[in-house]
């Protein structure tokens, strides 16, 4: 797994390349408007909510001793959980509704890296406009219901200090992994059906993981992060999984002939 994570890591450093050579970047249009829009709708959310948030939690402690600890403790609790819960909706949201825009970027990706001519790349599985939209849309709200289910106890598990500075750290990682299961999934569903896609991606857990990690620290970057992350996310995804299945058709080749 940790191999794999690196993989997926080093994908990052052919992306700008290969979007330049294969002139991708008209294709990031549309999903980079969609980033920015999200990012603005969830950041105003953000920034007005947080504090309200930090003012009921801190109603639960009724004693005065202790009162302005359990509200600096209950602030910062209250931005935290916006901030995860907005960056797992922003997430979300942007690879939902970038899906058929990104699925022609795999496409050219994955003829280039196996040699095969774009036309014939399409035998895998037919899919339309719609179907990539929808099968977006369903990855991803089946991560989101996932990402949620082990969100929520972390974050009440950050109210005991200490244990608060790894619940920051295992949030990170959950959101990176569906980070990376999206970026890939716009590869997989060209060759796999919904449930054979969720199999795949938990066998390459280290594929996910390396791809989110990066995926998320783009998103620390003021600006040109909600910009940049999903061309060059994407692109890394996309080199990471096409080797990948390359490497299990060709290990299923040779076990064939023996």
């Amino acid at each position: 797994m940790i191999k794999n994570i690196f993989k997926s890591i080093q994908a990052y450093t052919q992306s700008f390349g290969l979007i330049s050579k294969l002139k991708l970047w008209k294709y990031f249009f549309i999903p980079i408007i969609i980033s920015i829009f999200t990012a603005l709708i969830i950041g105003f959310l953000a920034y007005t909510l947080s504090d309200n948030i930090g003012y009921y939690i801190a109603k639960i402690w009724r004693w005065e001793w202790g009162k302005e600890t359990f509200t600096t403790i209950s602030s910062f609790i209250g931005g935290l959980s916006i901030a995860v819960l907005g960056l797992i909706l922003y997430k979300h949201i942007i690879m939902a509704l970038s899906a058929p825009f990104m699925s022609p970027v795999s496409e050219k990706i994955e003829a280039h890296l196996s040699g095969v001519p774009l036309s014939e790349i399409h035998h895998h599985r037919e899919t339309t406009f719609s179907n990539q939209l929808w099968r977006g849309i369903r990855i991803n709200v089946r991560n989101l219901g996932k990402e949620l289910l082990f969100t929520i106890p972390i974050l009440l598990l950050s109210f005991i200090p200490v244990i608060n500075i790894f619940t920051t750290i295992v949030l990170f990682l959950i959101q990176a992994y569906y980070a990376g299961f999206g970026n890939m999934d716009y590869t997989l569903e060209r060759h796999f059906k919904y449930k054979e896609s969720l199999l795949f991606v938990k066998q390459n857990k280290g594929l996910a993981l390396g791809n989110g990690i990066v995926f998320m620290l783009f998103l620390m970057i003021p600006v040109i992060g909600i910009i940049l992350v999903l061309p060059f996310s994407v692109t890394a995804a996309s080199i990471g999984t096409v080797t990948r299945i390359n490497e299990n058709s060709l290990i299923s080749n040779n076990k064939t002939k023996f």
